[in-house]
């Protein structure tokens, strides 16, 4: 049976790379597309490269008929998705690609500066990354989809935490992030004369709020409370990110933790120990590579692991999902191969 979904905030690169993504999904039809401003406006338009496919009209979100949808995939700016959450009919099954229900709510107002207006379904939401909340994710009403940069990182140390090999008061990430993590809205600082040749840090010294992610997930796997040093950098390319983990631990036996803990996972590819990904083996994919190679000082190891920000870090996690809510496969809609070069 085919289930009809909706794109709330279709006008972003992620609401149109769930657009590619769903155009040749054999079990999900594109019931409804919404944006603000350009409202009433089709696809095509907003978009050229999906002129091929027969898209609805953008329209408000108003005017979406909820009755008749089984799944809506909210891919708001920040902030905007807690009150329309809660406002949506009880029995819609929601992927939110934003923030908002991501954190606790202390959490959320530590990190955002402002009370949840939805707290009952913070505690509700699972959070939405599929290979470690798979299970709960099959029963969920609200998935709550990761940050694109907390996802990569916790691909990396997540079954290195839960194993205990490496000090959890010795980790350091540096990380490699394209312009499209920025968003699709105008911005001073994103032209091209502005990024082209440059690599830049930012939100450094602890103030990136994907911190809140690793503080929450990576503490309650350790029971106990886990800081990480994390060093973001916009680099001048469309898509893609590349983290490298700094950790104290055996490096073999590091590699060998990652490589059983994703070995029956379809989208996590560990590398055989001393090669180390790019992000151009994943670019357009739902694929995470993973590499692991020890360093000139004994018991330090690198672990570097890459992914596409807005397929595997956004809208193909989103879709990897609401196949699991929809009773799908899991990998259908996604198996599509990396582009290249």
């Amino acid at each position: 049976m085919t289930a009809n979904v909706a794109i709330l905030g279709a006008s972003g690169y992620t609401g149109a790379e769930l657009v590619r993504l769903l155009a040749t999904h054999p079990g999900m039809r594109i019931a409804a597309l919404t944006a603000d401003r350009k409202a009433g406006q089709p696809m095509a338009q907003v978009f050229p490269h999906l002129r091929h496919l027969d898209l609805p009209t953008l329209s408000t979100i108003e005017q979406v008929d909820f009755a008749g949808l089984d799944l809506a995939f909210v891919a708001l700016p920040h902030g905007l998705s807690q009150a329309l959450v809660r406002d949506l009919p009880p029995t819609l099954k929601v992927v939110d690609l934003g923030a908002d229900f991501r954190l606790t709510p202390e959490g959320y107002k530590s990190w955002y500066g402002a009370d949840h207006v939805a707290p009952d379904l913070q505690e509700e939401a699972v959070y939405g990354l599929t290979e470690f909340y798979r299970d709960r994710i099959r029963t969920a009403r609200l998935v709550a989809g990761t940050g694109c940069n907390a996802a990569t990182v916790q691909f990396a140390l997540r079954p290195l935490i839960e194993s205990k090999l490496i000090d959890l008061d010795d980790i350091v990430c540096d990380l490699k992030n394209g312009v499209s993590g920025a968003g699709r809205s105008l911005k001073e600082n994103m032209l091209f004369a502005e990024r082209s040749e440059d690599v830049a840090g930012y939100s450094q010294g602890g103030k990136h709020r994907h911190l809140g992610e690793f503080d929450q997930e990576f503490s309650r796997l350790a029971g106990r409370e886990v800081r990480i040093l994390f060093t973001p950098h916009l680099i001048p390319i469309n898509r893609g990110i590349l983290a490298s983990c700094y950790v104290k631990g055996d490096p073999q036996a590091i590699h060998a933790a990652l490589a059983a803990r994703y070995a029956p996972e379809p989208f996590c590819v560990v590398l055989p120990y001393g090669e180390l990904p790019a992000m151009s083996h994943v670019q357009g994919s739902n694929f995470v590579h993973l590499g692991v190679t020890g360093d000139r000082v004994a018991g330090r190891t690198l672990v570097v692991a890459t992914l596409d920000n807005l397929n595997k870090g956004s809208s193909g996690q989103a879709l990897q999902n609401a196949n699991l809510m929809l009773g799908r496969p899991e990998t259908e809609g996604l198996l599509l191969a990396p582009i290249f070069p």
